[in-house]
Formats: C-alpha cells, sequence, structure tokens
C-alpha cells in the first residue's frame, strides 16, 4: 500500500500548487482532536485543480472524502483509506457585493459573519460561534439561535464528480432543519452566494457578543468536540434530554458528556473514535430508555469503525 499511496501522490502533485500529504494523522484536521491516519490529504486552491483532482481520481477508482475544518466528523482510529479532499484555508475568500456575498466553501462561518458584520449586514451573528466552514454548514443548513444559513442563500457553485461545473439557484435547493437537498448533489460545493440584510455595524457586533457569552456560559469551549452531537427531536432539545437521562459527565475512556451542556461529548485529551462512538451509543440507549425518544447523531463516522 505504501508505494501505491505514494504513486498516487505523485500523480496528484502536478494538479496542485500545494504538495499533497501522505500518513497524515487526522486527528489534526478535526475539531475533536481524534481520528487516525489518512492515506493522502490535498488541498486544492480552487475549482479547476478541484476539477483535475476529480477527474484523476475517478479515473483511478480512487476513494474519496471532502471536508472542511473537521467538525461534525468523527475519524475512525484506523483512520482513512483514499484521498481526502480539504476545502480550507487555499479554499477561503469572500467577494462582497453591496448586501451580497460570495463566499467560497473553505472559508470558515465564524470569519464570514465577522466580515458581514464589520460591513454592517446582518443576518449571520448566529453563525460567529459555530465551528465549521460555509461549505458544510451549507450542506447540513448549519444553524443557532434560530437562525440557519439556508435562509440567506441565493446559490451554490460546485464542480461535479465528473469534473464538470454545476450552478443551483436557490428555488432549485430545499432546506430542512440540519438538512438540506445538497446531500443528494453529486458535486463537491466550492462558492456560496448569500444575500444579507443591512444593519447597524454596532448593533450587529453587540448581538455577536451576547451570542458569544451566552455560548461561553453554557458550551464547553476549553475542551475539543465537534459542537452539538445530536439533533434535537421534534418538541425538545437533545441537549435537556440527556441531562434528565442522568448522563452529564458520563465517561467512556477519554471521551466525556459535558457537565456544562448535555449535547456536548467532549474530548478530556486521549479520547479516541472507539470511545466517543461508544458513549454516542450509550447515549442513545439510555435517552431511548428514559424518554422512548431515539437521538439521531449530527455527526458523520468516517472510516472502519467495526
Amino acid at each position: 500500500m505504501t508505494w501505491m499511496k505514494q504513486e498516487l501522490a505523485a500523480a496528484i502533485a502536478p494538479l496542485l500548487r500545494v504538495a499533497p500529504l501522505v500518513d497524515v494523522a487526522m486527528c489534526d484536521y478535526t475539531t475533536w482532536r481524534i481520528g487516525g491516519p489518512a492515506d493522502i490529504l490535498v488541498q486544492p486552491s480552487d475549482e479547476e485543480e478541484l476539477s483535475a483532482l476529480l477527474t484523476l481520481l475517478a479515473e483511478r477508482d480512487v476513494p474519496w472524502l471532502v471536508i472542511g475544518n473537521g467538525s461534525n466528523l468523527l475519524v475512525a482510529d484506523s483512520g482513512i483509506r483514499g484521498v481526502v479532499i480539504r476545502m480550507a484555508e487555499h479554499f477561503s475568500s469572500a467577494v462582497w457585493r453591496g448586501d451580497e456575498v460570495e463566499a467560497s466553501a473553505g472559508m470558515l462561518l465564524a470569519a464570514l459573519a465577522l466580515e458581514a458584520a464589520e460591513r454592517g449586514l446582518a443576518g449571520l451573528e448566529f453563525a460567529r460561534g459555530i465551528p465549521g466552514s460555509v461549505g458544510g454548514g451549507i450542506r447540513m443548513n448549519a444553524g443557532a439561535y434560530d437562525g440557519r444559513l439556508g435562509d440567506f442563500v441565493t446559490f451554490v457553485a460546485a464542480v461535479g464528480f465528473d469534473g464538470q461545473p454545476i450552478r443551483l439557484e436557490r428555488e432549485q435547493i430545499h432546506f430542512a432543519y440540519r438538512d438540506s437537498s445538497l446531500f443528494a448533489l453529486k458535486a463537491v460545493i466550492t462558492r456560496v452566494g448569500m444575500r444579507l440584510q443591512p444593519g447597524e455595524r454596532e448593533t450587529i457586533l453587540a448581538k455577536m457578543k451576547e451570542y458569544s457569552q451566552r455560548r461561553s456560559l453554557a458550551q464547553p469551549l476549553e475542551f475539543p468536540s465537534c459542537g452539538s452531537v445530536f439533533r434535537n427531536p421534534d418538541g425538545d432539545h437533545a441537549g435537556h434530554l440527556i441531562e434528565m437521562a442522568g448522563l452529564r459527565g458520563t465517561r467512556v475512556g477519554g471521551a466525556e458528556v459535558s457537565q456544562k451542556h448535555g449535547n456536548f461529548i467532549i474530548n478530556r485529551g486521549n479520547a479516541t473514535a472507539a470511545e466517543v462512538r461508544e458513549l454516542i451509543e450509550l447515549v442513545q440507549e439510555r435517552v431511548y430508555a428514559y424518554a422512548g425518544i431515539r437521538l439521531v447523531p449530527e455527526v458523520k463516522f468516517v472510516g472502519d469503525f467495526d
């Protein structure tokens, strides 16, 4: 396998400005700080590089996975076979035109929200504390404090699995709670258009500060986590159900249900993916026994957990 990785990395290298990395520890690329090695990690700089890369991977029948900031992602301790495509700092610009913005998929939501605030544009205040990137956030319709990213989308640009460009207008996309039709799109999101609302800069920044204070009081920001682990069921909150089931502080190895917020599983420094997965399943069982509700994870499990 080693020589095959090196051969594939050598074939990919001429397509990209940033050299591919081999046997990369994914714990360095996830907000949980957990995960085994990926065979190859690549970081395209633009849509042309991404198109060429996807075309090559399709021709060679190589499995691949796209990530952004690595939030809402639990990578198995055995790692990831194939290629990880990281849409991050090399794919993270924003172009502003009045109250509209075209943001690259790798841009952090927190950075986009702050840029909007500085320009006196309201709507993304809730996103300042979300640890994800634009592409992943739009795909799952990330939200907080009654705000959802999908409410502001005007278009989504992507590169198809075959390397061809795709553009979807707002009316072609369906958004729901922590979900969208973009999950079924056979393409990698590259850019997102949004229209925001004019507002007073100081008022917007004050609202952001209020949300940040609320988060720091209610969420265990001092520990690595993925953010919320479970979706909220209809008519209730996952964190409330977990706490009512007596699960605060429950541990499996280095993984722990936060004392601050039941819907956060934190890495106390040496947690493994297997321990987090076991704790997630334990929480599901206990909450079901307590309330008859099966909690659905927001987390995406990647790699072999068997």
